[in-house]
């Protein structure tokens, strides 16, 4: 937050603060739960590190709590490291030497004893170390040309077009770019697909890189719930999203029809079917997020082979685009999840024209695109189809085993079985807040997101997202750290004195 020019800009600085925080989320004890909201929006990266926080006296007006219950919280966060001030200059956001606090999803090295389950990606296989082998001695037939490599690799982007096809998508190598990993390509789309105050539709709860690049370039997100378990009424999601493009005038959207992070939902044929009809309807371009879609498991305690046991391309939903109109859905993939995501390669799938807009912004922000990698991708999509039913068995028993294991040391948590993915979307017993538990649970050795982090504003507090993509043995010890700071977070904050069910935005 920039300091406030006057004293109506500060009361506007401390709204937006409090919106943030959520009003009806403070509970007793009210300085220890404003001061671990400031601190989770900080570590969240939804208050930037080194902003000035408002004045004690409009942030308490703006809460509706008493002056002296900001200063307390102030003090809280001043001693944990968390914030520092200077007399007659203002408090500002800090992050504390010895937390090891990075941004969500880019996680920090590992520390001995501790578990992190803050990110939701898997181990890589030994094909990778085979692959960047095989990548090396292939390098030498590139070497005599400059290495600038329009679009990418030309063997990658026909790799990934056949690759496309085969799912039931009919394109070419002339309608793929490659991209440095999916995030890449999803910050690309959205940049050439929107300006500054644009409406972008986006399912909620949703991959949270995706709302951050929409707060960057100044777009505005419209969350349209997507639960897989709530009780939706003959429209549905396809209805709801329906209704938020005929009222909002969307520029674009953002979906991940299959096996959304972090709820591993799957839209139905028929719902893709509606959606794809619906956005078209509205000229909304659509961003296809289909980097899990290779991910699906089927139903708990289900047969080792799992659905699509043999890993084949076609064995996969087919993409969104393939139910649209050519141009109106850009879709997205990588091998990050399916394969591993220190591998940095990812791709659009969409018109050459709007392709050529990412294109030219990206070569000027990172200039060529890594050629060994694209090499080693090679490798890898042409082994794909038999890694993934070995990828898919260890996801199955994974889940399997962190459910169970939830289910018997935290029965009163909601724990919904995702068909595929890569987490489980828990929903907590009312009252106990994720921020707190993720807060206590690091005081275990235990790192987790907060569920806010997946939606707008203060959304999914009563909700935490756990991967499953590490060892049975380190999810069950993960399991237990995790009910040691339920236990810790309950005492230490209490049960809030309203309902937090009318938290969750959209």
């Amino acid at each position: 937050m920039s300091a406030p020019t006057s004293s109506s800009a500060a009361g506007e600085a401390a709204e937006r603060l409090a919106a943030l925080v959520g009003r009806t989320t403070l509970h007793p004890p009210v300085a220890a739960s404003l001061a671990l909201s400031l601190r989770s929006l900080v570590a969240d990266g939804r208050l930037p590190v080194g902003g000035r926080l408002p004045a004690e006296r409009e942030l308490a007006t703006a809460l509706g709590v008493s002056r002296v219950t900001v200063s307390s919280a102030y003090r809280r966060l001043r001693e944990s490291g968390w914030a520092r001030s200077r007399t007659g200059a203002g408090t500002w956001t800090s992050v504390p030497d010895r937390s090891g606090v990075v941004a969500a999803f880019v996680p920090g090295a590992p520390r001995d004893g501790t578990v992190d389950l803050s990110y939701a990606s898997p181990a890589g296989p030994p094909e990778v170390a085979d692959a960047y082998a095989a990548a090396l001695e292939a390098l030498p037939h590139l070497l005599p040309s400059h290495g600038y490599l329009a679009g990418g690799l030309a063997d990658l982007r026909a790799r990934v077009a056949e690759r496309m096809t085969a799912r039931g998508l009919t394109t070419t190598a002339e309608r793929v770019l490659v991209t440095t990993g999916a995030s890449a390509g999803v910050s690309g789309a959205l940049r050439a697909g929107t300006s500054p105050g644009d409406r972008v539709l986006v399912e909620h709860p949703t991959w949270p890189n995706a709302l951050d690049v929409l707060r960057m370039i100044g777009a505005r997100a419209v969350p349209v719930p997507r639960d897989p378990t709530a009780t939706w009424g003959a429209a549905g999601f396809p209805g709801a999203l329906h209704r938020a493009a005929r009222e909002t005038s969307p520029a674009m959207a953002y979906l991940v029809p299959h096996h959304a992070n972090p709820t591993g939902g799957v839209l139905t044929a028929e719902e893709q079917r509606r959606v794809a009809a619906s956005l078209q309807q509205h000229d909304v371009l659509t961003i296809a997020d289909e980097t899990l879609a290779d991910l699906a498991l089927g139903p708990e305690g289900g047969p080792e082979d799992g659905p699509g046991g043999t890993g084949d391309a076609a064995d996969a939903p087919p993409p969104l685009a393939a139910d649209a109109r050519p141009g109106a859905v850009v879709t997205v993939g990588s091998l990050s999840k399916s394969v591993w995501a220190g591998l940095r390669v990812g791709w659009l799938v969409g018109e050459p024209s709007f392709l050529h807009r990412v294109a030219s912004t990206a070569s000027r922000e990172h200039g060529a695109l890594p050629v060994v990698d694209q090499l080693a991708a090679c490798v890898l999509l042409d082994g794909l189809d038999a890694g993934l039913v070995a990828r898919r068995a260890q996801l199955r028993v994974q889940r399997d085993a962190l459910v169970g294991a939830l289910r018997a040391t935290l029965p009163t948590w909601e724990v919904p079985v995702p068909p595929g993915g890569l987490s489980l979307w828990c929903r907590l017993p009312r009252g106990l807040s994720s921020s707190a538990v993720v807060d206590a649970a690091e005081r275990h050795g235990l790192f987790l997101s907060t569920g806010s982090r997946f939606g707008t504003g203060h959304a999914f507090d009563d909700h935490l997202r756990l991967p499953f993509t590490q060892p049975v043995p380190v999810l069950e010890d993960a399991v237990a750290r995790l009910a040691a700071a339920a236990a810790d977070a309950e005492r230490a904050w209490g049960a809030p004195t309203t309902s937090r069910g009318g938290a969750v935005l959209g």
